[in-house]
């Protein structure tokens, strides 16, 4: 038997909520999407969406997604918002389950991106925010059709959906963040959902006491280059999370 399921979709660096967008109409009946931005993070009306005045604080962070972030509901954290998914269970009641998309416990990886690789851009960051945005808009569709990127320009237009202090504390947490020892107790089921042509991650995907899932034909942007396959393997992974218990 069916029962609903509610996701809440959390997004990652550069972009805002406007990148589920495409999921819309892939969704089936009985699940129910929310899809909030984090501090600092503009909506589709360009107003800003609960900044707080220390970008780099993930307490401060929680305390603003607190209503946000259901314990009934599943979280899909994409990217950076996987990590702070699962760091945000040291603040917030857990969840009924994470779903990494495109995340492992940390974002560097010798065989993804190094933490060289992130340096260089982050000093790229601070010399021209704007230009270094763009590139990595065209970084993280590197694995996907060329139209992705496309799609990408089309949903957030041509700036960053961000202040620089928010983009420039995202990058020190894909720096620092690192979620081994909490995904090694976890406090809710998770699962590991990626692109197998996602350039960010290595290879394979590896996360302690999950399991580990990839998408055919995508990278590390499956919402605009296969969200109709995303859309049902995030119901299907939310679904066995949260089937009830079976009474013998």
């Amino acid at each position: 038997m069916s029962h609903n399921i509610n996701l809440t979709l959390l997004h990652g660096w550069g972009v805002d909520a406007r990148v589920w967008q495409p999921l819309q109409p892939h969704w089936p009946e009985g699940v129910r999407i929310t899809a909030p931005s984090w501090p600092g993070y503009f909506d589709n009306s360009c107003a800003d969406s609960a900044a707080v005045a220390d970008p780099t604080s993930l307490t401060a962070t929680a305390h603003a997604m607190a209503a946000s972030l259901p314990q009934d509901s599943v979280w899909v954290g994409w990217s950076l918002g996987g990590l702070l998914a699962v760091a945000m269970t040291e603040h917030l009641p857990p969840p009924r389950g994470i779903i990494l998309l495109g995340a492992g416990a940390q974002f560097c990886s010798p065989d993804g991106v190094t933490p060289r690789a992130l340096a260089e851009f982050t000093s790229a960051f601070e010399r021209s925010p704007a230009a270094a945005w763009r590139h990595f808009l065209r970084w993280q569709s590197s694995g996907e059709p060329r139209e992705a990127l496309k799609r990408l320009h089309a949903l957030l237009g041509k700036t960053p959906p961000a202040d620089t202090a928010t983009l420039a504390a995202g990058l020190g947490w894909l720096e620092t963040l690192d979620n081994r020892a909490r995904l090694n107790a976890p406090p809710c089921p998770v699962a590991a959902l990626a692109g197998e042509n996602d350039p960010f991650l290595s290879q394979p995907l590896a996360v302690e006491r999950a399991s580990n899932e990839r998408l055919a034909h995508a990278g590390h942007c499956p919402m605009v280059s296969r969200p109709a396959a995303l859309a049902d393997a995030l119901r299907r992974i939310a679904a066995d999370m949260t089937r009830p218990a079976e009474v013998l």
